[in-house]
C-alpha cells in the first residue's frame, strides 16, 4: 500500500489514520518500538522543514531508522534520472520511502518501480495528503468534529498542492470549503469565483497559505504591504470570520505579506499545533503503511 494521494484513501482508512493519529499526538510513547529495526528513507527534491522533519521524527519516535538522501550532494546532480535514483534505493530495501519532488505525479511514478511503501510528501503543484491529514486533525482536536463546519482557504490555491488535499479531504469529512485569493493565483475553473471577503465572512476556520514566488511566471507586481492590505489576513478581515473562528497555515509563513503578525501569533490561532500534529499523523501512516 502507498500513500500517493487523499483519493487512494478509503473511508475507513481516513478514519483509522486519524484515530490512531490522536493516540499518538496525545501519548508520543504510544507507538514506542512499533517499526523497530526498519529503515524509513527521506528523499526530498525540495526544500522543507516541517514535513522533512517531521517524517524523521515519526519514524524515530516508532523505533525505526530514518534516513535523508541530501539530493544536493547525491548522484542527481550529476544527471541521474528519478527512475534510476529510484531502483537503486530500492535495490537496498528500505521499508519505506518519502518522496517529495517538484514534479506532479512523480510519487506514483517512484511507487511503480520500488518494492515498498511509497509516501507522497508533495509533488508538484499536485497534492499534500499528509498535510491534508494533520490540518483535519487539528479541526477535529479543537472542535470536535469536521462535519458541518466552514473552512476558508485563502491565497495561492494555483500552486497549492495543499489546497488541493485539504478541498478533497476535508470535503469528504462533511466540511464546506471556500477557496479564494487574487485573481491570478486561482486555477482557471475558479476564476471569477468567491472574492476573499467572501470567503472569510462567517468562516469557522481560516486557512492561509504562501504566494510561491518561485512557481510564477510573471511577478505579481505588488509593492511592499500590498499583497497583506488587498488578500492577507489582516485582524480587520479576521474579525468578519464567525466568532469562535481559528487559524490556520501548512507553513512556511511570509509575515506581513499572507498573514500579519497579531493574527498569526493571536490566542485563536493553530499553526504550533499543526506542526505538532504532523508528527502525529505522520507516525499514524508509517505505523499503517508499514507495521500494517
Amino acid at each position: 500500500m502507498h500513500l500517493l494521494s487523499i483519493d487512494s484513501l478509503s473511508d475507513e482508512q481516513i478514519a483509522i489514520l486519524l484515530d490512531a493519529a490522536e493516540l499518538f499526538a496525545e501519548n508520543k510513547q504510544a507507538g514506542a518500538g512499533r517499526l523497530s529495526g526498519r529503515t524509513v528513507l527521506n528523499l526530498f527534491y525540495e526544500n522543507s522543514t516541517r514535513t522533512a522533519m517531521s517524517f524523521a521524527m515519526a519514524a524515530a519516535r516508532l523505533g525505526a531508522q530514518p534516513l535523508t538522501l541530501s539530493v544536493e550532494h547525491s548522484s542527481v546532480k550529476k544527471g541521474e534520472t528519478l527512475a534510476d535514483t529510484a531502483r537503486t534505493l530500492g535495490a537496498m530495501a528500505p521499508d519505506a520511502l518519502v518522496i517529495r519532488h517538484r514534479e506532479d505525479g512523480a510519487a506514483d511514478r517512484v511507487a511503480e518501480l520500488i518494492g515498498c511503501p511509497v509516501i507522497n510528501a508533495g509533488d508538484g503543484t499536485n497534492e499534500h495528503p499528509t498535510q491534508a491529514l494533520l490540518d483535519a486533525l487539528t479541526l477535529r482536536q479543537h472542535f470536535g468534529q469536521l462535519g458541518g463546519l466552514t473552512v476558508a482557504i485563502c491565497g495561492d490555491i494555483r500552486h497549492s498542492r495543499v489546497a488541493r488535499s485539504n478541498a478533497k479531504l476535508l470535503a469528504r469529512l462533511g466540511a464546506s470549503v471556500r477557496l479564494a485569493g487574487p485573481p491570478a493565483l486561482l486555477p482557471d475553473d475558479l476564476a471569477g469565483g468567491r472574492s476573499l471577503d467572501e470567503a472569510i465572512d462567517g468562516a469557522d476556520a481560516v486557512m492561509m497559505l504562501r504566494v510561491q514566488r518561485e512557481r510564477l511566471n510573471e511577478d505579481l507586481g505588488d509593492a511592499p504591504g500590498e499583497y497583506l492590505a488587498r488578500y492577507g489576513l489582516t485582524a480587520e478581515r479576521f474579525a468578519t470570520a464567525a466568532p469562535n473562528a481559528v487559524v490556520l497555515h501548512p507553513g512556511p509563513m511570509n509575515r506581513r505579506v499572507e498573514i500579519a503578525d497579531e493574527v498569526a501569533d493571536g490566542p485563536r490561532s493553530l499553526i504550533l499545533r499543526q506542526v505538532a500534529n504532523g508528527v502525529a499523523v505522520r507516525m499514524a501512516v508509517l505505523d499503517l503503511l508499514v507495521a500494517g
